[in-house]
């Protein structure tokens, strides 16, 4: 009876299974869902989208030429949008981005033309012929980075991923203060400053700088920017103490070179290999690099020796002068006043030299001296009454350069 039982048992599985594995389904539809592609306040993916830049010969009037604008004419929305749009600015080598109708005829219905990553501006042609001009959002962030140099400020900054103008705004603002030709491997440094980013994601660069140290000599040197009057806007950069930065004198003619030769009382010279004395310093440069004043005054000489080449001489005031010989080009004339860091001429070397680089001299009462050993005058110092509020804003800033110093 058991068995009889089981064996009826496992037909009714088996028939079951089969009746189970007999049973039509009705198939699963899909949904495709296309993810937007959205970009300049439109979804890309209602238009055909053509993506170009301008070229040279380019008009805008031309490339509406190329386009079917439906009931419009170039001419008319060229003249059209005249006031809003000044096409004339645009410019080789920017982009624009054309939309148009998906449908066969690819009918125009939005130019956009980028001037630059935070400005755009949009023609509709859909309903009638408008324009609008849209600037991004832009969003400021701050950090602040420290380290020890291993090589050049550049270097230093692009390990930690700051874009390089950040190095030539430091060495401006520092460019009386540290001789950067003398900064060694292991100098401590720390900058605190803000950067910029479109749409919170686009990077547009550094916006300003907070504070900053350099090692220089066994020293830190700070620098905080400060406005001692708040109604204007004019910056200037004083160290820990509340001391100006800037000085009557910038430390090198140079922005980025190197010191190939000193001055001294006796030295061989390379091209008429005698034993003299070489009363300037010597800053190897590229052909071409430009040359600043290293203070303003009037140009007392300007011409050419077999020795020293194509000089210039700057006249400062009854004490000091400056000289810069062996130039590829001279900018500047007999007679013309000059301001600090104005370019006066061009690295080069003609006359005595054996390559490229500016010979400086500078006198002092009349006698050729050591720029290099000079103490030269500095600055107005800050007022008296504008210090206490000087010191009170850049304590935190300073703890803060420091702190995070300390952990390099």
């Amino acid at each position: 009876m058991k068995r009889i039982s089981l064996l009826f048992l496992l037909l009714t599985l088996i028939g079951c299974g089969e009746k189970k594995s007999n049973e039509k389904t009705e198939p699963t539809l899909t949904k495709i869902v296309i993810p937007e592609r959205l970009a300049f306040g439109f979804n890309l993916n209602d238009f055909n989208v053509v993506d170009d830049t301008i070229r040279k010969g380019d008009t805008f009037g031309a490339i509406l030429g190329k386009q079917n604008l439906g009931d419009f004419l170039p001419f008319e929305v060229v003249e059209k949008v005249r006031d809003s749009f000044d096409v004339r600015l645009m410019r080789v080598g920017k982009p624009y981005t054309i939309l148009q109708s998906k449908d066969a005829k690819k009918q125009m219905e939005v130019f956009i033309y980028q001037p630059d990553r935070l400005n755009y501006y949009v023609l509709d042609l859909r309903d009638s012929i408008t324009v609008k001009k849209i600037t991004r959002p832009v969003t400021i962030k701050r950090r602040t980075i420290a380290g020890k140099l291993d090589g050049s400020l550049s270097e230093a900054l692009a390990d930690a991923r700051v874009e390089a103008s950040l190095a030539a705004r430091i060495s401006k603002i520092y460019q009386w203060s540290i001789d950067f030709f003398k900064l060694q491997k292991g100098d401590k440094f720390a900058i605190t400053f803000t950067e910029r980013f479109i749409n919170d994601s686009i990077y547009d660069g550094v916006d300003s700088l907070e504070a900053s140290f350099f090692e220089y000599k066994g020293q830190k040197i700070y620098a905080f920017p400060y406005s001692q009057d708040p109604g204007t806007d004019k910056i200037d950069y004083y160290d820990a103490e509340g001391k100006p930065l800037k000085n009557f004198f910038l430390k090198a003619p140079l922005k980025f070179s190197r010191i190939s030769s000193r001055f001294s009382p006796r030295r061989f010279h390379p091209v008429q290999s005698v034993w003299k004395a070489h009363k300037g310093t010597d800053y190897a440069a590229p052909t071409g690099t430009p040359i600043m004043s290293t203070a303003a005054g009037v140009v007392e000489l300007a011409g050419y020796t077999a020795g020293n080449g194509n000089f210039v001489k700057v006249k400062h005031n009854g004490t000091y002068s400056t000289q810069y010989l062996h130039m590829s080009k001279i900018l500047v004339r007999k007679g013309q006043r000059v301001t600090q860091g104005q370019i006066i001429g061009k690295v080069g070397s003609t006359g005595l030299a054996t390559g490229p680089h500016v010979c400086y001299r500078f006198w002092k009462n009349g006698v050729q001296v050591d720029a290099l050993k000079m103490r030269l005058p500095s600055a107005m110092p800050m007022e008296s009454k504008y210090k206490e509020r000087y010191l009170a804003q850049i304590k935190p800033l300073k703890q803060e350069l420091d702190s995070v110093a300390n952990l390099h």
